[in-house]
């Protein structure tokens, strides 16, 4: 349960203000229909993140305990600092409208999240966790969380949250988590 709630709550806060947020809010605007690109969300967030838990559950079986230890920890203090970085929207990834609204976010969202801080969190908790099924689920629900709202009430929350509390938030939580991988 704990990796569910973890893997949930942190992708969630890491995804405030994230360029795949924007992308949903953009996505939105244009098309406004939110059942379609909601499910568009979905599909590419569990392949994106099926994919990487996946990666992270084989780097638990590729790396000696000690050294995933380190390799963890790291990249826990490497996402708290990544979190604290505005991210940037490029315009292009919203330009698939040929095909079709679900079509264009399931492509737009599984690119734009190829890489992304989301990602290289699930791969990151997959691997602390070794529950890949839990993890992905996990994450999911934390895209889910952040971007639904986005679809469903566009600009009047958009400029409500306070994103740079949210991101010193979940750079906290990363923070404290790759302390207690490597101190622990």
């Amino acid at each position: 349960m704990e990796a569910f709630l973890v893997s949930t709550g942190i992708v969630a806060l890491a995804e405030i203000g994230d360029k795949t947020q924007l992308l949903a809010f953009i996505l939105a605007a244009k098309f406004r229909k939110p059942v379609p690109i909601i499910l568009g969300i979905l599909i590419a967030t569990i392949a994106n993140h099926a994919f990487a838990g996946a990666i992270g559950s084989w780097v638990t079986s590729a790396l000696a305990p000690e050294t995933l230890r380190w390799v963890l920890g790291i990249s826990f203090l490497a996402m708290a600092a990544w979190t604290l970085v505005p991210d940037k929207f490029d315009e292009e990834e919203a330009r698939l409208a040929r095909f079709g609204v679900f079509g264009t976010t399931l492509i737009a969202f599984f690119l734009a999240e190829m890489g992304d801080k989301t990602q290289i969190a699930t791969v990151a908790l997959a691997a602390q966790y070794g529950a890949f099924y839990t993890v992905v689920a996990g994450t999911t629900l934390g895209m889910k969380i952040a971007n639904v709202p986005v679809v469903l009430l566009g600009d009047r929350v958009a400029h409500k949250i306070p994103v740079r509390l949210v991101h010193s938030i979940a750079a906290m939580i990363f923070a404290t988590l790759g302390v207690v991988t490597l101190f622990a």
